[in-house]
């Protein structure tokens, strides 16, 4: 799980159809898509303001699903997110290790293991690659095609397909909540579908953060390893 989850956290994150009874009229379908538009816009420039050039730290549980053989696994921890592309995610349970990039440059660390992996972040956060708008707001319209997916009372969900083909993610959803505008859960479904991940987000703080935590100096005769 840990490796799948590495390679597709530093790249991270919704097509919806609206169906519509055909008994309806093509001014009203013309009606209902207006305003669905008027949702969309309404959610995505709410998550702007709130997310724009902020730092925040939150809880997180992630489940990945093998799909084909019915099998997920979960974890759990502690991120931190700060503009631009910086991320740190501390996995406490079931194993730790961490996952932190400045910007530029990214490393995995098992501390087990006393293993390095290391890279730079162009090679996994490519355009519409998921994960990255979570520093970076703005990359939700600028390297995604956006359709609402539900509408309650409690959250706005919205799907993101990728403008750019990708050979990680079909498509990511995105439940936001309606009370506070915070990003509640990211779901993602693999390029076959056979594999989908879960991060749900809590506590979330939003407040200023050493820029150090997003440095890494690996220790002492650790085994650094290179990634492409």
């Amino acid at each position: 799980m840990n490796v799948l989850f590495c390679g597709m956290i530093c790249r991270i994150i919704l097509p919806f159809i609206l169906i519509w009874s055909v008994v309806f009229s093509t001014v009203c379908a013309s009606a209902a898509n207006t305003s669905t538009d008027k949702v969309k816009e309404n959610i995505l420039d709410a998550i702007e303001k709130k997310y724009t050039g902020k730092s925040f730290e939150a809880s997180f549980t992630q489940s990945v699903t093998l799909v084909a053989i019915d099998n997920t696994q979960k974890a759990s921890g502690k991120a931190s997110f700060s503009h631009p592309g910086k991320m740190r995610w501390e996995y406490l349970e079931p194993e730790r290790h961490e996952i932190i990039t400045n910007g530029s440059s990214l490393w995995i660390y098992r501390p087990e293991l006393n293993q390095v992996m290391q890279s730079d972040t162009a090679s996994f956060f490519k355009p519409g690659s998921g994960g990255d708008f979570l520093s970076d707001i703005s990359l939700v319209r600028k390297n995604y095609i956006i359709s609402i997916k539900a509408v309650t009372a409690e959250y706005v969900e919205i799907k993101l397909i990728s403008k750019q083909e990708t050979h990680n993610f079909s498509s990511i959803v995105i439940r936001i909540s309606q009370k506070n505008s915070e990003i509640e859960r990211v779901f993602s479904y693999n390029t076959y579908d056979d594999t989908t991940t879960l991060f749900e987000f809590s506590d979330i703080q939003f407040k200023e953060i050493d820029p150090a935590i997003f440095e890494f100096n690996p220790p002492e005769r650790s085994d650094i390893i290179k990634m492409d």
